[in-house]
Formats: C-alpha cells, structure tokens, sequence
C-alpha cells in the first residue's frame, strides 16, 4: 500500500516513508474504529479510502477541506456496506 499512497501523492522519494506508513496506519485504524471490518488491505476500495486519508493528512494540502469530505463519504459507504462490517446477530 506504501507504494500506492506515494504514487498518488506523486512522491519519488523513500524521505517520508516512515510518515507514510504511519498516515496508513491511522487511517486503517479510523477506519476500524468507525466500524469497518478490512479483511484485505489490498481491496480497491479500502486503498482509495487510506490514499484519499493520507494525502488529507500529509503536509498540508490545499484542498483538505473537499479530501475531508471525500474520506469521510468513503468511510461512510464502507460502514453500511455489506462485506465490510460485521453486523453480528443485528441484522
């Protein structure tokens, strides 16, 4: 995934890997926290949520406030799409 986020935030560069990989780390772990059950950290889906988290989070972007709404419309499909949430005895 490492790779994935620094193509899109078009970086050349290992400099900030280790930022990068926390930014992944963080935004999985919103995720999760939100109810999102990732069982495939490759899945299409689950990359373009944790890409759009990182180039929200890394540096300061001029366009945070619309990457803010685009990751959080993400993470709202993911929580009431079935597949990635674990609804239990609920449903």
């Amino acid at each position: 995934m490492l790779e994935a986020v620094k193509r899109a935030l078009a970086l050349k560069t290992d400099a900030y890997d280790k930022q990068l990989e926390g930014l992944i780390a963080a935004g999985l772990k919103d995720m999760e926290i939100a109810g999102v059950v990732i069982s495939d950290e490759t899945d299409p889906i689950v990359m373009q949520a944790v890409i759009t988290y990182c180039r929200m989070s890394f540096k300061s972007p001029d366009d945070y406030d619309r990457l803010r709404a685009s990751y959080e419309a993400q993470k709202g499909q993911l929580r009431i799409a079935t597949g990635y949430t674990n609804w239990g005895d609920a449903v």
